[in-house]
């Protein structure tokens, strides 16, 4: 990593606390992330990771602290920032009567893209994602995993230079989970800056660089992933989570 690479996300001195609960989920918390990372975020259920993932995209509102997207600070949520990342939920966010092809026709020019952009994107999107078949069905017809590779182009059809990704291959089978990874490699090698979470944690090894474990609104560590396995003693991810949290992962 280099030191004069420009930083993706600077959070500083962020506290924050859900309205009606007086408990700070996170108080004076500080990160850094640089520029085309494949970063992950890690931590037991109720750690503070989907809270972080929404207080960084602008789903939920702060009032102590900054957030910097390529310098530019979540707080001023405009049309400019917007554009600057994109966003993969657990929960599918799509029209399931709609078409993938009309999926992102209709997300793409809720981006600002015109028509020809669109048509591009797509044609380029469907045939990385395996969907050229499959663009003019219905996506209520589709299996699980299909849907998924479409929520995902629907995610990346403005070209965002982040990409948040929340649990993006929940109920999908091993091949379709291995495509979409191999896809958001080759959108990291072309410039975009992964942010990462997921219970997968055997995926999260093959997808991630770097890490940050969090607990309770606190960073335990935070580094390159082989430096931590290798510092630790540990085989991989799953070992030192559990060996840091001294907790399991549970369902959710």
């Amino acid at each position: 990593m280099e030191l004069m690479d420009p930083l993706a996300i600077n959070i500083k001195n962020l506290s924050f606390n859900y309205p009606g609960n007086p408990t700070q989920l996170f108080t004076n918390f500080n990160i850094k992330i640089t520029a085309g990372e494949r970063f992950g975020l890690f931590g037991p259920n109720g750690a503070g990771k989907t809270t972080l993932m929404n207080l960084m995209t602008g789903l939920l509102s702060f009032h102590i602290g900054s957030i910097q997207l390529f310098g530019n600070e979540i707080k001023n949520h405009n049309k400019s920032i917007n554009n600057l990342f994109g966003l993969i939920p657990q929960d599918l966010s799509l029209y399931q009567e709609l078409s993938s092809l009309e999926n992102l026709e209709f997300f793409g020019a809720w981006s600002g893209l015109h028509k020809q952009q669109i048509k591009s994107q797509a044609i380029k999107l469907f045939d990385s994602l395996g969907l050229t078949k499959l663009q003019h069905i219905p996506v209520h017809k589709l299996s699980s995993g299909m849907k998924r590779k479409v929520n995902l182009a629907i995610g990346v059809i403005h070209n965002p230079k982040i990409l948040f990704l929340d649990e993006p291959t929940v109920g999908v089978d091993v091949q379709t989970r291995l495509t979409i990874i191999d896809f958001l490699k080759d959108l990291n090698k072309n410039g975009t800056t992964l942010i990462y979470t997921s219970h997968q944690l055997v995926e999260a090894e093959r997808l991630c660089k770097s890490v940050a474990l969090i607990d309770e609104g606190k960073i335990i560590v935070h580094d390159d992933l082989s430096r931590l396995l290798s510092q630790h003693g540990k085989g991989g991810l799953e070992e030192l989570f559990l060996n840091l949290t001294g907790k399991d992962y549970r369902n959710q």
